[in-house]
């Protein structure tokens, strides 16, 4: 379904013609809440014209906090049919860097949800003085936008003229403090666009269970990529493995997202065995490099039915590979993230080469590994209020993904690491990533989930450092897990040391937090010889 023509047409009208032909088919399922197509087509145009009569206006920059509910798709749709910016920002955020990215959005209004299980909303409100806020819910700092609107006032118009929407949305905080990333109209349509490629593919009608919040872009396009294609969004707000699997089975869910370590905690969960997985279509997995290891356990399990991810809140999906079986012609395919999506053009660039980046830098050959860059109209914008950073992000159209990967002669990408994860040592003058050495450690049996970092060492510069997850009750020591890294790899990709913990730390994505990680072993690293600082492991958890 395209944008009607004109100025004033949006994506956003596209949609709202595809809601009204579904009509009574199910949307969205979230909050003991079940709304059909029709249902959601009237909250978005009634949230508009609230909005409206609370002074919202085309080209309003407007703050958001929500929870990841019902309430979140509805919102921002109504905003952008406004032609509003949407400024959204998470909850699980510290709140210093809340109150910063407040200040740096500058709104005109401010937007929460009162029903959140926290009081930021209301904390945030107080430190924007004179700016308006309102709630999607009774009980907040401001009126509530889903009250009753006065008899006989006006309903929104269509025909409204209104500015292009436009969205900021956080990054994960994969390498440190989040950034706001902007994603114009283009972005948006390029979502219905695929939408409509969807349905008319004549793929299954997707049931997807989504932990992704809004004001990630991966949440944005997982949410309205599923409404698009005419399926139904499944929203739940907490993860809990044993939840998880009771819903695929309850709903007969078809479709879902996980990030590794939520993967794992269902693989070792004990009620997976018998859980029912039949109705699943697509298990994507990404946000993170999955252990191949883990990953032939998970197609043991539920058949070929994985669809590993690979993306970016500044390229929201850059390569997939579906239906992923361990292929004994392409055992290496299992450490793929796959073929480039849709319009993705991929390039491998010589990482010594891009000090200062010209954007015309030739690929490296087939095979080398060097820095990813990517081109595709679900690429960002640039970052909110930070334009030497945008500069140096986005070169002549491409975006830098700071990811070190390869390509190989049918065109799957190998990711190896993250550039400041690369471990720098002077032996042999000789790059070392993570990802192969926590792949090594991760084929061990007992092994539930590496993470490694490159740490201080005085001699060669830096050395692996291995976290280790083991199984209830493993026996395997520090000694045998650097002898199979060495034997797997070579002795120079051999942790210098491991460290055996009950969990990896995950940031607010769900990814492994190797920030935290760093922090951990720095404060280890700083203590007296012979201490032992608190909450340290000293064999396999």
């Amino acid at each position: 379904m395209q944008p009607r023509s004109g100025n004033r047409a949006s994506y956003v009208h596209g949609a709202l013609e595809l809601f009204e032909e579904l009509a009574d088919l199910e949307a969205i399922v979230g909050g003991g809440r079940r709304l059909t197509y029709r249902q959601l087509r009237q909250d978005v145009l009634d949230l508009a014209a609230a909005l409206a009569d609370h002074g919202v206006r085309s080209g309003s920059a407007v703050l958001v906090m929500m929870s990841n509910s019902v309430s979140g798709p509805v919102l921002q749709l109504a905003l952008h049919l406004l032609g509003c910016r949407s400024m959204w920002i998470a909850s699980v955020t510290a709140r210093r860097e809340i109150m910063q990215f407040a200040e740096l959005a500058a709104p005109d209004v401010f937007v929460y949800d009162p029903a959140a299980p926290n009081q930021l909303g209301g904390e945030i409100s107080a430190a924007l003085p004179g700016i308006p806020v309102l709630c999607m819910g009774a009980g907040g700092a401001g009126p509530d936008l889903t009250a009753p609107r006065p008899p006989g006032a006006p309903a929104w118009s269509l025909d409204t003229p209104t500015a292009e929407p436009e969205s900021f949305l956080q990054t994960s905080g994969t390498t440190g403090t989040p950034k706001l990333v902007h994603h114009k109209h283009g972005f948006y349509a390029q979502i219905l666009e695929l939408g409509r490629q969807f349905r008319a593919a004549g793929f299954p009608v997707l049931r997807h269970l989504s932990h992704s919040p809004m004001w990630l872009a991966s949440g944005q396009m997982t949410g309205l990529f599923n409404l698009f294609t005419g399926g139904v969004l499944f929203l739940r707000e907490d993860w809990d493995p044993a939840a998880f699997l009771r819903v695929v089975e309850a709903e007969r869910l078809n479709s879902t997202f996980l990030t590794p370590p939520m993967l794992y905690e269902v693989l070792d969960h004990p009620d997976c065995e018998t859980a029912d997985f039949s109705s699943m279509f697509m298990f994507n997995v990404g946000a993170g490099p999955a252990s191949p290891a883990r990953l032939r356990q998970a197609i043991a399990r539920f058949g070929p039915v994985l669809r590993i991810v690979y993306g970016l809140s500044e390229a929201v999906v850059i390569t997939a590979l579906p239906n992923l079986t361990d292929d004994p012609e392409h055992p290496e395919r299992l450490r793929s993230c796959g073929t480039p999506f849709g319009d993705v053009r991929i390039q491998i660039r010589d990482t010594a080469e891009l000090a200062r980046p010209t954007g015309t830098e030739p690929p490296v050959p087939t095979g080398q590994t060097g820095e990813v860059w990517v081109h595709s109209r679900l690429s960002f914008s640039g970052y909110f209020g930070q334009p030497e950073l945008t500069a140096a992000t986005i070169v002549e159209g491409w975006v830098r993904t700071r990811d070190l990967g390869y390509l190989d002669d049918d065109g799957y990408l190998y990711l190896v690491d993250r550039v400041h994860d690369m471990i720098v040592t002077t032996r042999r003058n000789w790059a070392i990533f993570c990802r192969p050495i926590e792949d090594a450690l991760a084929e061990h049996p007992e092994v539930r989930a590496a993470a490694v970092i490159g740490v201080p060492d005085e001699i060669v510069g830096e050395v692996p450092h291995a976290f280790v997850v083991t199984t209830e009750g493993a026996r395997v020591n520090e000694a045998e897990l650097i002898e199979l890294v060495g034997e797997t790899l070579n002795e120079m990709w051999a942790p210098h040391s491991v460290e055996f913990v009950a969990a990896l730390p995950r940031n607010r994505s769900a990814k492994v937090d190797k920030q935290a990680l760093r922090a951990a072993w720095a404060a280890r690293a700083s203590q007296p010889a012979g201490a032992e600082p608190a909450g340290a492991a000293s064999g396999p958890a």
